[in-house]
């Protein structure tokens, strides 16, 4: 029988799926159905700061009277209490009801009110947290290495301040991958999400209004993912890398473990197929071990990542014209 058994983080996970943060993980009544599915572990939706700056200056331009500071002091740390609250609330029943790691999620733009946010969850009971900090840089002023210092400056801040592990989610612009986790490992992030599916924008040329593309993932987006996986599972070689975006089923599942990542996680399938999904990627996967002799995921976890392949070129985006210059 195989053993799909893993550590993420330090926690140990019945199997290598993890439900990524998203609508799908915001209620006990949803993760329920994740768990009875099969779901090694759950990252729930997000706590947004940018959503909760945005309540607090709604309730502030809704409100009357609100001509003097103390009124709307009063209102902000109200509504923030409240929606930090909630959040609070939902990580404190799921690790009353669920055996499967809970891990929190916060998705901030700045560089202070994450770390209180952090705290607070720390205390409700999340066994780890995963950080996704975003910047869309429009100043061309700035200096890239300005916005990777604040990645550094959230990693080393969580590390002094926390006694959970985290994660940090990354998009795929940076122009050193592999530098920017590597520096992160040494501010003490034990593991990072590669990649992040971040608001990519659209225009209705109908209506003349900016909308958003299509926010699920597709089957040919694992491409790039299990490139950087490959790579970053081998020359980082303590960190542990989960793999997200462009998992749809058993195979895909299969071929990010073959790169090196620790944990795979799944949301669009999930969307489009319901939890079913998570069981029918945890039966392929389990088949497929049987049909190689592989006991369990050790024993194949990173067996074709970048080092371990006899052309290592072969990940490397330089050598796009050299395998494809023939065909017209």
């Amino acid at each position: 029988m195989t053993n799909l058994h893993t550590t993420y983080l330090g926690l140990q996970l019945d199997n290598p799926i993890v439900v990524s943060s998203s609508g799908l993980t915001n209620s006990i009544n949803k993760i329920q159905k994740l768990v009875d599915a099969g779901a090694g572990a759950v990252v729930l939706k997000s706590l947004f700061e940018e959503q909760i700056n945005h309540e607090i200056n709604n309730h502030i331009q809704g409100g009357q009277g609100l001509d003097y500071p103390e009124a709307m002091d009063y209102i902000a740390g109200y509504t923030k209490n409240h929606s930090v609250g909630e959040y609070l609330q939902l990580i404190s029943d799921a690790k009353a009801r669920f055996k499967i790691p809970i891990i929190a999620s916060i998705n901030c733009f700045s560089s202070h009110e994450w770390l209180s946010f952090a705290k607070q969850i720390e205390k409700a009971g999340a066994d780890a947290i995963e950080l996704n900090v975003h910047v869309v840089n429009t100043d061309k002023y700035m200096e890239a290495l300005a916005v990777e210092e604040l990645y550094y400056t959230v990693a080393e801040n969580l590390n002094k301040n926390l006694n959970i592990p985290f994660a940090i989610k990354l998009g795929d612009n940076f122009a050193n991958i592999v530098g920017v986790v590597n520096k992160l490992y040494a501010q003490g992030a034990k593991g990072v999400v590669l990649f992040n599916r971040f608001f990519q924008p659209d225009i209705d040329i109908h209506e003349l209004k900016l909308g958003s593309s299509s926010v699920f993932s597709s089957p040919a987006d694992i491409r790039k993912t299990l490139r950087w996986v490959a790579i970053v599972s081998d020359k980082v070689k303590d960190m542990n890398v989960s793999a997200s975006t462009g998992n749809h089923d058993g195979e895909a599942v299969i071929k990010q473990l073959l790169a090196g990542a620790t944990t795979v996680q799944v949301c669009s399938a999930i969307y489009q197929k319901g939890p079913v999904v998570i069981t029918e990627m945890l039966n392929e996967l389990s088949y497929w071990m049987e049909e190689k002799k592989f006991k369990d995921i050790a024993a194949f976890r990173g067996l074709m990542s970048y080092r371990k392949i006899q052309d290592p070129v072969m990940y490397e985006r330089a050598q796009f014209m050299k395998y494809f210059s023939n065909l017209e």
